[in-house]
């Protein structure tokens, strides 16, 4: 039969009950980390549904302010369509000369008759 000591443990007694500890505080440690990590990251998501929604509602009553201040707008003026129409055939014109379907003479009369 083995002898057993009494009193202190011996080196491996006492090294596994140092790696019980030391895991039992990693563990403990590690969750609080966690529940803190969460804990902030929820705070934050907080704030920033806060904050988006402030920014809303300065805008809504930035855009109340605005149309209540400014002079009612009149829809902007459409470009002459003759203008670009006249632009377009003078092209026309000139890529038919180009080509050679039409001659000096008869670019020279199409024209005029345009400007005209």
């Amino acid at each position: 039969m083995p002898l057993r000591r009494f009193g202190r443990p011996g080196l491996i007694g006492l090294a596994a009950r140092t790696a019980v500890v030391a895991g039992t505080a990693t563990a403990v440690q590690g969750a609080a980390m966690r529940h803190q990590e969460r804990r902030a990251q929820s705070e934050y998501e907080q704030q920033q549904y806060e904050a988006a929604q402030q920014q809303a509602q300065m805008d809504d009553a930035a855009r109340t302010a605005a149309a209540q201040y400014a002079p009612p707008t009149s829809p902007p003026a459409a470009p002459p369509a003759a203008a670009d129409d006249l632009i377009a055939k003078l092209q026309e014109l000139g890529s038919l000369k180009a080509s050679g379907v039409l001659t000096d003479e008869e670019f020279a009369a199409a024209k005029q008759k345009l400007l005209s």
